[in-house]
């Protein structure tokens, strides 16, 4: 799995939950890696957070579909600014899910199995305030 997240300590938090339930995260910091990562990677699922430096994770997931090696990969995408219109422009651009910040551990981990077991839709509607 390729996780993309200029936070230390969120790309540091995803992939240790990933290799905890058996998964091999690799994390990406510079989004403008991220593409080229991913095609030496080959990774089964592309994690990437919304709102990056550089190249925007709405961009990510669009070159990741016009890439012909990559087009077929789920991507989850998690953000912190979720509003009105958000999970139509994540799916527009690509996502089968995403998840809101601050991250529910047991719904990014049950995301993440849904989307490896072929499930993609976007599974997963940001969590409400105080949930």
């Amino acid at each position: 799995m390729l996780v993309v997240e200029d936070n230390a300590l969120n790309i540091k938090l995803f992939c240790d939950l990933l290799a905890a339930h058996g998964h091999e995260p690799e994390g990406v910091l510079d989004s403008r890696d991220a593409l080229e990562a991913a095609r030496n990677f080959k990774p089964d699922l592309v994690i990437t957070d919304i709102q990056l430096p550089h190249v925007t994770g709405l961009e990510l997931m669009e070159m990741i579909r016009k890439d012909d090696e990559l087009k077929d990969v789920p991507i989850m995408a998690v953000t912190a600014y979720s509003g009105v219109g958000d999970d139509e422009r994540i799916r527009a651009a690509g996502a089968q899910a995403y998840v809101a910040k601050p991250i529910s551990v047991v719904r990014f981990a049950e995301t993440v199995e849904d989307l490896l077991a072929g499930r993609n839709q976007l599974a997963q509607a940001p969590t409400p305030q105080g949930a």
